[in-house]
């Protein structure tokens, strides 16, 4: 047998549950976006889609100019756009199964194959983290349920519990067309449209657990002078009682990630554990007022009515489609060994 080849992968079926392990967090990504919705935008449209696979090769030549890119292997449209997300996760569902002991569960809300799933108690009763990857757009209207409220927040009353919230950039959101090209030009992305607002599904959700959290603009990190590395992130590591920031320096450089505003004045419910400076250069409407940092990183610690944690940080930077470093990769080590020992 060879041992040296990658395993068989398997697609279209049913979930196998994972069995409990004492000290052993099982992790699951949950993608809010309808496949069915965000493959079959028209490209004719110049906002609020993501990119066809056509498009990425364009901007992006020569990366993926290999034969496995090419139309006889991979899907050309949206949906090759949205594989290339998935696939950009593996690196990091490899090294958090390999400390946990337990395969990254993977749901999407709408899948390929048309199936939907919400959050329920399907995807929750092995679960211990959950990531929940905002990227759907606000044209889909996806909502959460009561249901799947309900469910969630019966699951945080499990002691060791962690709910990861990943909703992504809003780019765009005014109706003033000079404001849009400024934060164009700010990001400096074209694959990004002059709007790109994501995501319903995680604000309702929010909204629904009076989670006092807006994801806003989609603003450039700063580098390090002279260099294309990002500039290290400004951090509050008295505040983090879950390790989260143990031997992380920086994220992924990502030219477009969300500010996530607290909208609650002085609130305690939930703390700042990290802030990103921004790129100054070029102006942006952020800055403008006065902003020269966006927080990157928020943990509201358990309360009364939850003995788990939520926590907020973009899932770009659980994606090696920007870069993974040794700090990228060992944010990923303390998510996958966050402290608190799962019931």
């Amino acid at each position: 047998m060879n041992t040296s080849l990658e395993p068989a992968r398997t697609y279209n079926q049913n979930h196998i549950a994972r069995k409990y392990t004492p000290g052993k967090r099982r992790l699951s990504i949950y993608w809010t976006w309808s496949y069915a919705f965000e493959a079959q935008r028209n490209p004719a449209d110049l906002d609020n889609r993501f990119s066809t696979m056509t498009e990425v090769r364009k901007v992006l030549w020569p990366v993926y100019e290999k034969p496995e890119w090419g139309v006889a292997q991979f899907p050309q449209g949206i949906a090759g756009t949205l594989e290339l997300f998935h696939r950009s996760t593996l690196d990091f569902q490899q090294l958090a199964g390999e400390i946990t002991g337990h395969p990254v569960g993977v749901f999407q809300r709408v899948d390929q194959a048309g199936f939907r799933l919400p959050i329920d108690e399907r995807i929750l009763a092995d679960t211990d983290t959950l990531l929940v990857f905002g990227l759907d757009h606000l044209q889909s209207g996806e909502e959460s349920s009561s249901a799947e409220v309900g469910a969630i927040r019966q699951w945080l009353e499990r002691e060791g519990t962690c709910l990861l919230l990943a909703p992504h950039h809003d780019v765009g959101f005014t109706a003033d067309l000079k404001q849009r090209q400024m934060e164009y030009l700010h990001h400096g992305d074209d694959l990004v449209p002059r709007q790109q607002r994501f995501t319903h599904y995680l604000r309702s959700l929010m909204q629904a657990l009076a989670v006092p959290v807006h994801n806003t603009w989609g603003l450039c990190p700063a580098r390090v002078s002279g260099t294309k590395e990002i500039a290290p992130l400004t951090t509050f590591r008295d505040l983090d009682k879950l390790g989260l920031l143990k031997d992380v320096t920086a994220l992924s450089f990502h030219r477009h990630l969300p500010h996530y505003e607290i909208t609650q004045k002085d609130s305690k419910a939930i703390h700042v554990l990290a802030r990103q400076p921004i790129e100054r250069e070029r102006p942006h409407p952020f800055t403008a007022a006065g902003n020269t940092e966006f927080n990157c990183l928020l943990w509201m610690p358990q309360d009364r009515q939850r003995a788990g944690d939520i926590v907020f940080v973009d899932s770009t930077h659980f994606t090696t489609l920007f870069g993974a470093t040794e700090s990228v990769k060992n944010f990923w080590r303390n998510v996958a060994a966050m402290r608190g020992t799962p019931g």
